[in-house]
């Protein structure tokens, strides 16, 4: 009898650990489970595109620049849309594509009245022309592209012009440098050359010579001395340096 006591209890010990284990397991459980978090609100814009999306701008009815971008978004407390790359196509009177316009990002509001880019922008113009800048802006009211950064422009011709501040109309067909201005010329020796002669022959068509001009030229003075011309500020005198 004593033996089968010895040997149950061994057991009846491990049982007890087990149960205890289990009841640890359990209370350690019940701990871990919190109460539900009060609901958080989440701040979302009001408006959020993450694909290829085209804004158009018209202007009296004539398409005048495509903007395209590949995410886009805009907050309910604000008219800004923020975009992200800027891809701008520019186009003439008739619908023509003729320039074109790239940045990192961009924002403008929602009527359209300004459009703002930054970051390595870079613009092509109607003449083969390049611009590199690190802002852009093209305001609605005077339909002018401005920025007060430094600016780099390549020429058609292969110049290189830069400086401080840049001003063209919306299809960057006609720009210019405001200040600090510096530049390398290609072949400039021909170029001013060939300006000279241009200028000339313009100013010939433009002056042609007289009628009076054009009459028959003067007879050539004789080889007698007598009849010789006196040279200019002398004045001849009858029997000079005769006694």
């Amino acid at each position: 009898m004593q033996n089968i006591q010895n040997m149950l209890t061994p057991a009846s010990r491990l049982w007890g650990v087990f149960a205890c284990t289990i009841l640890a397991a359990f209370l350690l459980g019940c701990e871990e489970i919190e109460e539900p978090k009060p609901w958080i609100r989440v701040e979302r814009p009001q408006m959020l595109f993450t694909d290829t999306t085209l804004l158009d701008s018209y202007d009296k009815g004539v398409l005048n620049w495509r903007l395209k971008t590949a995410y886009l978004e805009r907050w309910a407390d604000k008219e800004i849309v923020t975009v992200r790359p800027v891809f701008v196509d520019i186009y003439d009177s008739i619908g023509e594509r003729v320039a074109f316009l790239r940045a990192d990002s961009g924002s403008l509001d929602m009527t359209f009245t300004y459009v703002y880019a930054y970051g390595h922008v870079y613009a092509l113009t109607p003449k083969g022309a390049s611009v590199r800048a690190d802002s852009l802006l093209w305001n609605k009211k005077d339909n002018l592209v401005r920025t007060a950064s430094y600016v780099r422009v390549v020429s058609e011709d292969g110049d290189v012009l830069q400086g401080v501040g840049f001003e063209s109309d919306a299809q960057f067909d006609n720009w210019k440098i405001l200040s600090n201005v510096t530049g390398i010329f290609q072949d400039a020796a021909k170029r001013m050359k060939d300006e000279d002669k241009r200028q000339a022959e313009a100013e010939r068509l433009n002056n042609p010579p007289s009628s009076s001009s054009q009459a028959a030229p003067a007879a050539k003075p004789s080889s007698s001395p007598s009849r010789k011309a006196p040279p200019r500020g002398l004045t001849l005198k009858p029997n000079a340096g005769k006694p």
